[in-house]
């Protein structure tokens, strides 16, 4: 599996203060996403949950040995649902209808559009399908298949960003302090829903597909203090 990450950084450095978003309101032009009610009738299904004794931890993460870590997220324990999605009957509808019947992780999330302005989502990641739920509206805005999951490609520095590579839709470029267990959830989920391994890239330059037609490029660099992004059109 460890031929699979490259990487030549094996500096530390010290956690930089999380990043300040804004709130956006214009959606990604050329997106595919859809609604959360698409004309057919309800299914019933129970909704189970893994408990935190049963996440995966520290030591089984993909990234150790190839990427600098944050001092927050050494030995961190995971916790999966950071929503109480038993709680939210529109979450819980969204699931339900879809007929997933595990939830690995739940948390709000930066969803960047191809614009390159930011949405605040929810990110559900089930045991067949990762969700981006629209938090304002309460709508299913996107499902994806976890044998959709090309790869996903990260920095080798300390950042929030992480790109969700789609090669059959649009990819997902996303921003969160607890990237280190979704990368974690998703090779793990994609690992017991498929035959195959989820590739994990990381790379200080890589490029995206941000909508149908539209390729974007995200560069990081250390700076004093953090480090720093930049994105551009290709």
């Amino acid at each position: 599996m460890a031929n699979r990450y490259k990487s030549e950084l094996r500096v530390r450095i010290d956690e930089p203060p999380p990043p300040k978003f804004d709130a956006a309101d214009d959606d990604s032009p050329g997106s595919r996403g859809i609604d959360g009610d698409d004309g057919g009738g309800e299914r019933e299904h129970s909704v189970r949950f893994k408990h935190s004794a049963n996440n995966v931890t520290e030591n089984q993460e993909p990234f150790m040995g190839f990427k600098v870590r944050r001092k927050a997220s050494l030995h961190r324990d995971y916790k999966g649902d950071y929503l109480d999605v038993l709680s939210h009957p529109f979450l819980m509808k969204i699931l339900q209808k879809q007929g997933d019947k595990q939830v690995l992780f739940a948390d709000k999330v930066l969803k960047f559009t191809g614009s390159g302005k930011m949405k605040r989502r929810i990110l559900l990641i089930t045991d067949f399908a990762l969700y981006i739920v629209d938090p304002e509206t309460d709508a299913l805005k996107r499902r994806i298949a976890l044998a959709a999951v090309e790869k996903m490609c990260l920095s080798e520095l300390s950042d929030n960003f992480f790109a969700v590579i789609v090669p059959t839709e649009y990819d997902l470029l996303m921003a969160s302090t607890r990237k280190t267990e979704i990368v974690t959830v998703l090779v793990e989920a994609t690992k017991s829903a498929s035959d195959y391994e989820l590739e994990v890239n990381f790379s200080n330059r890589f490029e995206y597909n941000a909508a149908a037609e539209l390729v974007k490029e995200i560069q990081f660099a250390e700076v004093e203090g953090g480090v720093k992004t930049k994105i551009t059109r290709k």
